[in-house]
């Protein structure tokens, strides 16, 4: 994994902590709709966090595309040029 990797995941990770009211596992296979029972509204305001922490835009059509922790990671990645 790539320092950009461990950074964005670093990221992501600590932004969902935040968000979470109960500690969960996190891992990239974790679906954030089914294992964490975000709704939309939640995940779209969990998006909007990690949009201002890393200074980028995530296109609303690949919001949609993206269900588990590592297709954001994915999304991420191609967003800041490490695709």
């Amino acid at each position: 994994m790539s320092d950009t990797d461990a950074e964005l995941k670093t990221v992501i990770f600590d932004t969902l902590r935040a968000a979470l009211t109960k500690p969960a596992e996190l891992s990239e296979a974790t679906h954030i709709v089914d294992d964490l029972g975000l709704d939309s509204v939640a995940v779209m305001d969990f998006v909007m966090e990690i949009e201002d922490r890393l200074d980028l835009s995530v296109p609303l059509d690949k919001i949609a595309e993206i269900q588990t922790l590592g297709d954001l990671l994915n999304v991420l990645r191609g967003l800041k040029g490490g695709a």
